[in-house]
């Protein structure tokens, strides 16, 4: 890829609205991180409003972090809205290992051919069928032991699967990237990985769908290092990446991206 940062100025310039299906620790920071992006977020989740707000919104991203039956039935809706219109939609299987709940909705929701699927090695691993070792949303297993699993299931489901980690690894069963931008400092802030859902769902708007994602986590990583270059800690941290994911131009995205083929 070596325009990344063409994809973000499409995205700017498109100015997506994103529905959000997410979990209550994320709401707030997600929404924040999507106005910082050039996004415009929504977080509507009741039955009764799901599905006629989804066929306003172009595109979606759901996140089982706080699940519960009526959720689960609202994320269903929701992906089929988007199917039916052609619409992309990203799922984040949180802790889909941690409670046989968690495996069923997600069982279903993979069958609903979201269009990207983004998680840590560990909730990969899991939902691939391969049994791993993470606890909750916490990953134990390194990227590089859900490479074969994600490639697997990205031609099982038709999704791009997207690893995140010190090095994120995208692949659409075929073609793989690797990312390398990021910083430690990143998972020391709740939610930005939920988040980061939001701003992958914004970037496919109108763009193809495995480049678009590889440059939304290029992005992301490249932000989390600006903001960490003026960070004491978390707390400043938090504030200085919604400043560089606002400050952050194309060109400069291009410059800083680390991708490589895998």
């Amino acid at each position: 890829m070596e325009d990344t940062g063409l994809y973000l100025d499409r995205m700017r310039a498109a100015a997506p609205l994103v529905h959000n299906i997410t979990n209550f620790v994320a709401m707030n920071i997600m929404a924040n991180v999507l106005l910082a992006a050039g996004a415009s977020p929504a977080m509507v989740h009741a039955r009764e409003e799901v599905a006629e707000f989804a066929s306003l919104a172009q595109t979606l991203s759901v996140n089982i972090g706080t699940l519960d039956p009526a959720w689960a039935e609202a994320m269903e809706l929701a992906a089929q809205v988007m199917n039916k219109a052609g619409r992309p939609w990203v799922l984040d299987p949180v802790g889909v290992g941690a409670t046989r709940f968690r495996q069923e909705v997600c069982a279903r929701l993979v069958d609903l051919r979201p269009t990207v699927i983004r998680g840590n090695a560990s909730e990969v691993l899991a939902l691939a069928g391969i049994a791993a070792t993470g606890r909750g949303a916490d990953s134990a297993d390194p990227v590089e032991a859900a490479e074969a699993a994600a490639r697997d299931l990205a031609r099982r489901s038709g999704a791009v699967v997207a690893v995140s980690g010190p090095v994120d690894y995208v692949t659409d069963g075929e073609e793989g990237f690797r990312i390398a931008n990021g910083h430690p400092l990143m998972p020391s802030v709740t939610a930005l990985g939920c988040s980061l859902n939001g701003v992958i769902a914004a970037f496919l708007v109108g763009q193809p769908t495995l480049e678009a994602t590889v440059a939304a986590l290029a992005y992301y990583g490249l932000a989390g290092e600006r903001a960490a270059a003026g960070a004491a800690g978390p707390g400043g941290f938090q504030s200085g990446f919604l400043d560089a994911l606002h400050a952050l131009r194309p060109e400069e995205l291009t410059a800083g991206a680390r991708i490589s083929r895998a």
